[in-house]
């Protein structure tokens, strides 16, 4: 079953959310599919955990529906959703073992103890803890907390899991490993996960679809490839990833193609058919172009495409990758280009003039 052959878990209908005057949502309509790995994205303050919130039940709405599962959650509190939240700081209680913390929501269920116990070691041994339970809470690394509140979140098999930055506390290696481990969980389990975060390469990593919010709208709701590739909009580009921005003046329009003048590169041909922000007819626009998509040209290597000089004005070298600023003849600012370091390439010294490989088919128009 492909994601569009999936049925809706979560929608949102026009959701409002005032604090005061405060306008927090702004009429929010989104779906997300069930067994989808969906992110809330976007910086401090957007709306996102706010969002989320209203689907744990921790925050009414003013206006608008939540739907969970096809039903309207307006009148159901937190504890009778089928929904369960990871929360930022893991909420792990330290005077407990881990199997006391992960099996503690199963202290109402008429199940006996044996079966307790049972579950609580099959959702230990999904997160990789298997062997764990009579530790202490409070001799666990910050990763292995991460890993106990997921259980414990997961003991009572909800048809979502609500993740409100659960990495953001762990260190750049354990960060990464946990968004690894997280994708093969949720894939293991099948349930739909919904993440908040403001780590635009968190979400590009684990999400099957991508919300991107700004001042409590959606900005953007696309596939993790689509919105790196052609967001709609200034704001979102410069978002997710960097993204380079050159003024340019549009020449002619038609059939899906615009030609157009831009500073350093002169004059090329942007394919604007599928840029849902494309500026049609004739005067000034801006383009847009990612780091990676130009290149420096080495002595004796031929452009598979445009070419264009210039002179390198900024080096930062990060080992696997060097950063270069490159101001173009005839450009005002300077561009940002991104090169891997393989074996035998130098790295070039601030000063340097330079050839600049790159093609138009890179190009996305913004209004």
């Amino acid at each position: 079953m492909t994601s569009s052959d999936k049925p809706v878990m979560i929608e949102f209908r026009d959701v409002h959310k005032y604090y005061g005057d405060y306008h927090a949502l702004r009429g929010i309509n989104a779906t997300i599919k069930a067994g989808e790995f969906f992110s809330l994205l976007g910086p401090s303050g957007c709306g996102k955990t706010t969002l989320l919130r209203t689907i744990a039940g921790f925050e009414g709405i003013s206006s608008g529906v939540v739907l969970v599962d096809g039903k309207d959650m307006a009148n159901v509190p937190a504890n009778k959703r089928p929904t369960n939240m990871v929360f930022q700081s893991y909420a792990i209680f330290p005077h407990l073992t881990v199997e006391q913390n992960v099996g503690f929501g199963l202290r109402r269920d008429p199940r006996s103890k044996e079966e307790k116990m049972r579950a609580v070691g099959q959702a230990l041994e999904m997160v990789g803890l298997a062997g764990y339970g009579k530790r202490s809470a409070h001799a666990l690394s910050g990763g292995q907390r991460q890993r106990v509140a997921l259980a414990r979140a997961l003991i009572l098999k909800p048809k979502v899991l609500l993740l409100d930055e659960p990495l953001s506390a762990l260190d750049k290696k354990i960060r990464e490993q946990m968004q690894l481990e997280l994708i093969k969980l949720q894939r293991e389990v099948g349930i739909t996960f919904v993440l908040v975060t403001h780590d635009q390469e968190e979400a590009l990593v684990m999400s099957d679809r991508i919300a991107v919010m700004f001042e409590g709208n959606i900005a953007q709701l696309d596939d993790p490839e689509t919105l790196y590739r052609l967001p709609k909009t200034r704001q979102v580009a410069n978002f997710i990833g960097t993204m380079n921005f050159l003024p340019a003046e549009i020449l002619s329009e038609a059939g899906g193609r615009a030609e157009v003048q831009a500073p350093g590169l002169g004059r090329l041909t942007v394919d604007i058919e599928k840029q849902i922000s494309s500026a049609p007819g004739t005067g000034q626009t801006t383009i847009g172009f990612r780091p990676e998509t130009a290149t420096l040209l080495f002595d004796g290597q031929a452009a598979t495409d445009r070419e264009s000089m210039g002179t390198v004005s900024e080096v930062v070298y990060y080992g696997d990758m060097t950063y270069y600023d490159v101001t173009l003849d005839d450009c005002d600012a300077p561009i940002r280009m991104s090169m891997r370091n393989v074996f035998g390439r130098p790295v070039l010294d601030i000063g340097t003039r330079c050839r600049v490989g790159w093609s138009p088919g890179a190009m996305v128009m913004f209004r």
